[in-house]
């Protein structure tokens, strides 16, 4: 088998958008004292949990309901839903400082060099959005296909996101490989259309097989290989490979 395609998640998976110092200043603006260390676990526990959960009601309201449990969680005490949504308001208007990841412009030079087709597949405002913020971080030119939820109007882990992503780029779903940072939306998501799901957790140790877990990008193009050698391998039979 040929893996020919790599898609990859946005934000949390190529670029960094987290910005808990940022979080803080604009929380004590709504009479919120909170530590940026807490924020930074409360943001990543809800981020888990919310990620086991089926969507059942509209991506705005997943959000607010997302932020109220992190500052709930930061603060140790219930924060409501009217400063919840002030505080998201003035999040938004906030220009955001949004990293490359350190290690995702290597492993795209890596699967460019094999002649493998890049693509983006995210959650987010519209495909225009995810295109300025590629291009913030300078690595839009990698990319061959864009799909974004709210351009498309459907979003991660339904199938069809992932299915018209390959559709686009001309390949089969089973010779494309998926690579996002939440194990449910992105990698279960990907594998329920066919391709093969990748879960990259930077927080965890990478053992996992269901889905498989990677740490780091740089595991990726190594992943890549052992598919096209037959084996569907977590980060303990990748990292052997690398040694």
């Amino acid at each position: 088998m040929r893996v020919r395609a790599v898609l990859f998640d946005l934000g949390g998976t190529l670029v960094d958008e987290k910005d808990f110092d940022g979080w803080v200043e604009i929380a004590r603006r709504f009479y919120l004292d909170l530590d940026p260390d807490k924020v930074r676990h409360a943001f990543l526990e809800v981020e888990t949990s919310e990620d086991a959960l089926a969507p059942s009601v509209a991506r705005e309201d997943r959000l607010i309901d997302f932020w109220q449990k992190t500052l709930s969680r930061a603060a140790g005490k219930e924060v409501d839903r009217a400063t919840t949504t002030k505080f998201m308001a003035a999040v938004r208007e906030e220009e955001r400082p949004v990293r490359l990841y350190s290690d995702a412009r290597r492993c795209l030079d890596i699967l460019r060099s094999e002649h493998r087709a890049l693509g983006v597949v995210s959650n987010s405002t519209s495909e225009a959005t995810v295109r300025r913020m590629l291009d913030r971080v300078g690595i839009l030119d990698y990319f061959s296909r864009i799909v974004s939820s709210g351009t498309e109007g459907v979003e991660k882990p339904d199938p069809e996101i992932f299915r018209r992503a390959v559709t686009r780029m001309a390949v089969a779903p089973e010779e494309a490989v998926f690579v996002g940072n939440l194990a449910q939306t992105d990698a279960k998501g990907a594998d329920a259309a066919g391709l093969h799901g990748l879960w990259l957790n930077r927080e965890g140790f990478g053992y996992g097989d269901d889905p498989p877990e990677i740490t780091s990008l740089l595991e990726v193009p190594l992943y890549v290989r052992r598919l096209e050698s037959g084996e569907r391998a977590g980060r303990s039979r990748v990292a052997d490979s690398a040694r």
